[in-house]
């Protein structure tokens, strides 16, 4: 008998598609496309993504973060993310990446998440912390892959090169750094506001093997606020700029994911 997450899960799919390729198709030939549509379909996907993740997350023993619960969340976030900055600011394009990388979040988290496992029963405030957590994760993610971007347009522009393919594909370096700054001080902002949770909300960090946590975000805190502090007091951009950014999200990646990878899946804690 086919269960309901499934259904979900294949129509989400069909809506991810659908839009991907209508998206395409119009960018490949040149066209306008509709915003709406856009925004629409994927909308309906993340809808139906959000009831798989809530059959897979919330139960009667607790709530469900395993690693691929994760994964599949903060994928969902970053396409929700990614609309919302797509309408006010002219990035329609980046849903290119948006829309697969929620589409392959849903699959590993239906595929891998293991629902009588790795259940923990939080207070509402540490719950609270997480979706904190993973809110600014996804958004700093998010900086991160256009920081990435913003290094391949930087090149094609410095060195003159005939054929552009970043530069020509997306929208101006100008208009793509100001998103690039736009999606740090959310993901700060967010960051901010988690930590500061995490320390009324969480009793003995070491017990909890969060020690290693905490550090490598408050270090990450720290790179992210002296490049935003640097660029609105001393004009910093450009190469500094997605240094900076790729360097803050190493070190936040490192104490959020990788640590719960190797305790889940290699120390099975």
């Amino acid at each position: 008998m086919i269960s309901l997450p499934l259904v979900y899960t294949i129509l989400a799919l069909f809506a991810y598609t659908t839009a991907f390729w209508y998206l395409f198709a119009h960018l490949m030939s040149k066209r306008t496309p509709n915003q709406w549509f856009i925004g629409i379909v994927s909308s309906l996907g993340l809808v139906l993504h959000a009831l798989v993740l809530r059959q897979d997350m919330l139960t009667p023993m607790g709530t469900n973060f395993d690693v691929f619960n994760l994964m599949s969340f903060t994928s969902g976030l970053m396409l929700l993310l990614s609309l919302l900055f797509s309408t006010f600011r002219p990035v329609l394009v980046l849903n290119l990446l948006g829309i697969p990388v929620a589409a392959c979040g849903l699959i590993l988290g239906f595929v891998f998440s293991l629902p009588d496992q790795f259940i923990e029963k939080h207070s509402i405030g540490l719950d609270i912390h997480i979706i904190l957590s993973l809110s600014a994760y996804a958004v700093l993610l998010m900086a991160t892959i256009q920081a990435v971007i913003l290094w391949f347009q930087n090149r094609e522009l410095k060195k003159k090169q005939k054929h552009r393919i970043w530069v020509n594909l997306l929208p101006s370096f100008q208009a793509m750094e100001t998103l690039l700054f736009d999606m740090l001080i959310t993901g700060f902002g967010l960051l901010s506001v988690a930590l500061l949770f995490g320390f009324f909300t969480i009793d003995n960090f070491f017990a909890q093997h969060l020690a290693h946590k905490t550090a490598f975000s408050i270090i990450s805190w720290f790179v992210y606020g002296a490049l935003l502090l640097g660029h609105y007091r001393l004009g910093w951009r450009g190469v500094k700029a997605i240094r900076f950014t790729i360097t803050g999200f190493f070190l936040l990646a490192i104490g959020f994911l990788g640590s719960k990878f190797i305790l889940e899946m290699i120390l099975s804690r």
